[in-house]
């Protein structure tokens, strides 16, 4: 493959990408990756890749030249100049690709994003399908323009969410699907025979980033089913669901729902389970947790009854800080 390519990417996704285009003899002529905490428009703070991964190894396997991105533009510029590229390819990255840097590639750049667009621009696309109980979902290889994940669609492929993924299964079934889409159509943009299709942007739904704290659940106002689908979206690798308990913090890690039982009279957040860790949800349904997080310590749900919970209790959305 003659086509001179620069990688951008700073994430597990990114790096499995690049490997498959190096793995199949393309020109990857330099590497521009970014450190695990970086600032971003979005966030006052500082914010943290909890899927990042190093570049260091794979550039050093195939001798390509690596880069680290701070926050001097003119420097990425010129590296990038000098790399004289005719591609850049964009995928596990955080930060918009502006034109300064897509014009000095001959076809400009091309990216990832994990769902079926115009459906699900913006962050975090397949937290967001579990969460809103989407059965299907899928991944896009697209031109990067100057909007948020609107440019032309080279090619997208769907594959379903069953009931019970949770989202590193998701996560591993796009990843497969980002390989294959990668290794087909990157060699045809160079030949001319990649596709290339305008957006339905009038169809476009937008969703948007998502922090640590953004996993908090909140029981007054999630069914069973929603809160099941809020956990399951943010499980491992991400950072997690959390509720309070006594007012500490409890991150769930598994749950399912409990259906075919209830408890006349029990509040949302109220524990009522004896021995089963079940926890009512606003429609009078429940859920029963399976693994969870007290400070450092992993809980089953039944280690969490008998050592930590009295029947009758709330979980709720305060910490115990907030509480004085």
């Amino acid at each position: 493959m003659a086509l001179r390519i620069v990688f951008i990417g700073a994430s597990d996704l990114g790096w499995a990408c690049c490997e498959a285009l190096l793995s199949q003899g393309a020109n990857v002529v330099g590497i521009l990756t970014a450190p695990q905490e970086f600032r971003i428009s979005w966030s006052k703070n500082p914010v943290t890749n909890v899927r990042h991964r190093s570049f260091d190894n794979l550039a050093k396997q195939y001798g390509v030249p690596v880069k680290l991105m701070r926050t001097r533009m003119a420097e990425t510029e010129d590296w990038l100049t000098e790399r004289e590229p005719d591609l850049l390819v964009v995928i596990g990255w955080y930060h918009m690709i502006g034109s300064s840097l897509r014009k000095l590639a001959r076809y400009g750049a091309v990216g990832i994003h994990a769902s079926l667009l115009p459906k699900y621009r913006g962050g975090a696309p397949l937290v967001w399908a579990i969460i809103n109980g989407s059965r299907e979902t899928g991944v896009t290889l697209f031109y990067l323009e100057d909007g948020v994940d609107d440019g032309d669609i080279i090619w997208q492929e769907a594959f379903a969410i069953a009931d019970s993924d949770n989202i590193a299964e998701v996560v591993e079934r796009s990843t497969e699907v980002s390989l294959r889409l990668v290794r087909r159509f990157i060699p045809m943009i160079d030949d001319g025979t990649a596709p290339r299709n305008v957006q339905d942007h009038a169809s476009a739904t937008y969703v948007p980033q998502r922090r640590p704290e953004d996993g908090l659940l909140d029981w007054n106002t999630k069914s069973a089913r929603q809160a099941y689908d809020w956990i399951r979206a943010q499980t491992r690798p991400y950072p997690g669901a959390f509720t309070y308990a006594g007012g500490r913090k409890m991150t769930i890690w598994r749950a399912v729902t409990a259906d075919g039982i209830e408890f006349e009279g029990a509040s949302p957040g109220q524990i009522v389970g004896d021995s089963t860790p079940l926890v009512v949800c606003a429609d009078g349904g429940l859920v029963q947790l399976d693994e969870v997080q007290i400070g450092e310590r992993l809980f089953s749900g039944h280690e969490v009854v008998r050592e930590r919970w009295r029947l009758g209790e709330r979980l709720d959305s305060i910490a115990l800080e907030e509480r004085a």
